[in-house]
């Protein structure tokens, strides 16, 4: 028996690399198409410690990854799909791969849940997906509550050009498989890219809402429907706020402001590409209300200006998860930690692509105003080891290393409070070693935080990976509060208490670990910083 089972194996991985070899430049209609390895990933034998392979960041166990899709709880797990190449490290075949977990933290990798389309040409684009406690949608069997995912389909015709509608696939299986609907697709548009659904449960109404990107008009527009299958149009929004590239996979949610449910404003987010504040690929958020058919932006909120979701290069086709339990109260979200600059060729195998930490999201009075806040989820906590923590140390003219002190390494989470005192320019240094550094600063003439990952490791793959991004911020009292999550691969750092976000991939090299405080142009002190050693999520 296990003779057998192990000849299998190898017969299946060598197939893989037959088929991973051919796909790997492809586009999604090449003829190498083979649905018999579409849940290759699930027997292909990887260990998790691959270079650069993140340590508390999802990612697929093989393969290419971009949009998280379909996130939804549902019965005790939450679930995410998202946008796969079962056969490549490259955009192509886009299916919806599956992941489970517990805690937001641990993930399962399940079979791909909806596969490309061969015979009709159909690839499966991003969307989302909600629970149907009242079996609405009339696809619930009478036992078990229906899943439905509500996507995208990019249909390929003949002569090679392509459309885009929205379509269904119902699961009454807690997600182990889905069903097309028989009547797909549910929602057309006389508009090629018409693409992203993303649907939630309006109470208030007892409706269905749907909002759907049309990219190049830099539009979304919104829908109502009592049953998932029959769709009326409400109204459009856009354009407005960045404008400078096509928008994509949005959403719409209530937040409570100050946690007050008596007052609650709705986020519209949308992302573009290119065009965002980093270069290449973004998210913007547009806060206001909504009446029933239409999204009313504040732009007392905003003051006119664009509301970036981060400023770093790779935070992008975020959406959050649904049904979530009300005793929870938290709009939680992922996003692909990409850049379509040079997604497809980041240094990386047999993988490409993680998801960031999950994050909460809020609307919280600051300085009088309401700002958007995002912080890393509490069930990260679940991975600190190894605490640690310094106090009171001056820092003036130049660098200074917190070895000494125990703390290094290659993933961990900081909290570290810092006073500028009369230094231009101050922070850490992250990732150190020989001539490798990612800088974390901020620079108090210019008022800005910043990322510079121009020295972070491998950065010649792409003209425009080696950049520093950087975030309009004020200080108060002198004091620059940060959490930062270092990852093999990636930092993201959360400032202010999370009124200004930045996250990048980096690529160093394994024996860069160490930590630095540094100092330009004067004299500043860290205050306070504690330290954690986080465990890998795939032990």
């Amino acid at each position: 028996m296990y003779v057998t089972k192990y000849l299998l194996v190898f017969i299946l991985s060598a197939l893989f690399v037959i088929i991973y070899t051919s796909c790997d430049q492809v586009e999604q209609t090449d003829s190498s198409f083979d649905a018999n390895l579409i849940n290759q990933h699930l027997v292909t034998d990887v260990s998790f410690t691959e270079q650069y392979r993140p340590q508390f960041h999802y990612t697929p166990r093989i393969n290419w990854m971009n949009d998280p899709n379909g996130l939804v709880y549902y019965e005790g797990k939450y679930h995410l799909f998202h946008q796969y190449n079962p056969f490549g490290n490259r955009w192509g075949y886009m299916s919806w791969n599956h992941a489970v977990s517990e805690d937001l933290v641990h993930w399962q990798h399940k079979p791909v849940a909806i596969p490309y389309g061969k015979k009709e040409e159909e690839a499966i684009f991003s969307g989302s997906a909600v629970v149907d406690h009242n079996n609405t949608s009339g696809f619930g069997n009478g036992q078990r509550v229906p899943l439905v995912a509500i996507y995208t389909s990019h249909y390929t015709r003949e002569d090679g050009s392509t459309w885009q509608a929205q379509s269904l696939a119902y699961s009454i299986d807690g997600g182990e498989s889905f069903v097309k609907y028989e009547g797909n697709p549910v929602l057309k548009y006389d508009d090629p890219d018409f693409r992203d659904p993303n649907v939630i449960w309006i109470d208030k109404t007892g409706q269905w809402v749907m909002v759907v990107a049309l990219p190049r008009q830099h539009k979304v527009q919104f829908y109502a429907s009592d049953n998932l299958i029959d769709w009326e149009f409400l109204s459009d929004f856009g354009p407005d706020g960045a404008i400078d590239g096509i928008w994509e996979c949005p959403d719409l949610f209530p937040v409570a402001v100050d946690g007050d449910s008596q007052n609650t404003r709705w986020i519209l987010h949308v992302d573009i590409n290119p065009g965002a504040i980093a270069g290449g690929s973004g998210s913007q958020f547009f806060v206001g209300d909504w009446d029933g058919r239409q999204f009313i932006p504040d732009e007392t909120i905003s003051g006119g200006d664009v509301i970036w979701a981060d400023y770093g290069t790779d935070f992008y086709a975020a959406i959050t998860w649904n049904n979530i339990p009300e005793e929870d109260g938290r709009r939680i979200w992922v996003g692909w930690m990409n850049n379509w600059m040079y997604a497809n060729i980041i240094p990386t195998s047999p993988w490409r692509s993680a998801q960031s930490i999950p994050r909460s999201i809020h609307l919280e009075t600051v300085d009088g105003n309401i700002k958007v806040i995002q912080r890393p989820v509490e069930e990260l906590h679940a991975l600190r080891s190894e605490h640690r923590r310094i106090e009171d140390i001056a820092v003036s003219g130049g660098t200074h290393s917190l070895s000494e002190y125990g703390i290094y390494g290659k993933s961990y989470e900081i909290i570290a409070e810092l006073s500028i005192g009369d230094a231009q320019d101050f922070g850490f240094e992250v990732r150190k070693g020989g001539n490798e550094k990612t800088r974390i600063g901020y620079n108090s003439q210019r008022e800005v935080l910043y990322v510079d990952r121009t020295q972070s490791g491998e950065v010649d793959f792409h003209d425009g990976f080696a950049s520093v991004s950087e975030a309009p911020m004020k200080l108060k009292d002198g004091k620059l509060i940060l959490q930062i999550f270092v990852d093999w691969s990636s930092v993201e750092v959360f400032a202010q208490n999370g009124t200004t976000i930045l996250t990048k991939r980096i690529f160093p090299g394994p024996e860069s670990e160490e930590l630095m405080l540094y100092s330009e142009g004067g004299e500043s002190s860290l205050i306070r910083l504690d330290f954690w050693n986080l465990k890998s999520i795939w032990n």
